[in-house]
């Protein structure tokens, strides 16, 4: 049985559609965002750009078919089409009337390019990512069960098992969308490719590394990774910019946007498989940065993040920042029980960083939540409750 769910950023998507003639929505495939633009706009007009006879009939005459379909309206995967924004400005300069057109697409490169080139400034822009922990009416029993099941909409709305999703997503998606882009011939390759990026989760990104164990070149491993990034499946996170060490690490670390599909990639069949696995820490990690992340997107304001780290090991896991000024440090563990040592980084350079304790948190496995005089102790389930505390 399929479950209306309820997603947080219609808000910040009604908003902007009363103020900007277009608005474009990107995201993975499959994170809801037709679900949620049939479902808080019925009166627009909705078109696929993926099905091959509108396609056809906009490449055909792309005038009349904008005066046939009529305003308001929704043109799902706008990116299939480019020539069609051309045509789009002619409209919205003729008229600005707020409200008119939701572009949304999954391929984030390619729309954004296309509303770069000829759509700047005249539409608002926004990311839905798949389901926040807040956002799920049941969410499962436990974290570790979260952090194996993912968080795709249907695995909540059809009761779907994670075991059935994930491969046909990952044949579907992962490999068509970036294999028809790239024009990657050698499957074996690409698949061993996606799975090392699993296994770096966490890690300073090792490009050589990458390509001696896919049995590709540096430059085709730069290119999967970045269609990747543009398909919304891994997030490259920086280094602090903020030259406080001559000794920092400037490799960008890796991390994917789900970790259910990650889990996959890694071979897990059970929540047990990650509980025991050496990936855990890791995973529980990329699972705080990314829930922190959908509450920044879900308010429809784009994640300042970054993470630091030195030669000496000193590292401080999530650097929240606003402009140039550190506003949060954040470090995470998988542990269910709190130790003040996990603070220890964050007492160390938190002077050097421009935080007070009250901008310093820790984000354990654990059930409380309290304050020390080191900083916020926090547990997943309040992650919500840090971003309000970093943005008030």
């Amino acid at each position: 049985m399929n479950r209306s769910i309820e997603r947080h950023l219609s808000t910040r998507l009604e908003e902007l559609l009363r103020s900007f003639p277009a608005v474009s929505l990107t995201g993975p495939r499959q994170s809801g965002k037709t679900t949620l633009l049939k479902n808080h706009f019925p009166s627009y007009a909705y078109y696929s750009l993926e099905t091959p006879d509108i396609r056809k009939r906009i490449v055909d005459d792309p005038r009349f078919f904008l005066d046939s379909i009529g305003q308001p309206v929704i043109l799902d995967e706008a990116q299939r089409v480019p020539e069609l924004f051309s045509y789009l400005q002619e409209r919205i300069d003729n008229s600005s009337e707020p409200g008119r057109f939701i572009l949304s697409g999954s391929q984030n490169f390619l729309l954004s390019q296309s509303i770069q080139q000829s759509l700047a400034g005249r539409v608002g822009v926004l990311r839905l990512l798949p389901l926040a922990y807040n956002e799920v009416p049941e969410p499962p029993s436990s974290i570790d069960d979260w952090v194996f099941t993912g968080s795709y909409p249907r695995l909540y709305s059809s009761d779907m098992s994670p075991l059935d999703y994930y491969p046909s997503y990952v044949q579907t998606y992962c490999e068509r969308d970036v294999r028809t882009e790239l024009g990657v011939r050698n499957l074996s390759s690409f698949q061993t490719f996606l799975r090392l990026c699993a296994t770096h989760i966490g890690s300073p990104l090792n490009l050589s590394a990458l390509a001696a164990a896919s049995s590709v070149s540096v430059k085709t491993v730069n290119n999967w990774l970045s269609a990747l990034e543009e398909s919304y499946i891994i997030f490259r996170l920086n280094p602090w910019h903020k030259n406080l060490s001559k000794r920092l690490v400037k490799k960008p670390k890796l991390y994917f946007w789900d970790t259910g599909l990650a889990c996959h990639l890694l071979g897990f069949t059970s929540p047990d498989d990650y509980r025991s696995g050496d990936m855990k820490g890791e995973l529980y990690e990329n699972a705080v940065i990314v829930e922190l992340a959908k509450q920044y997107l879900n308010a429809g304001v784009e994640p300042d993040f970054y993470y630091w780290q030195d030669s000496n090991g000193r590292e401080i896991d999530l650097v929240v920042s606003r402009g140039l000024q550190a506003v949060a440090g954040i470090e995470i563990k998988s542990s269910h029980t709190y130790k003040p040592e996990g603070f220890v980084h964050l007492d160390a350079l938190g002077d050097d960083f421009g935080l007070t304790p009250d901008e310093r948190f820790l984000v354990y496995c654990g059930e409380d939540t309290f304050n020390t005089r080191h900083g916020h102790v926090e547990h997943f389930e309040t992650i919500s409750d840090i971003y309000k505390k970093i943005t008030s």
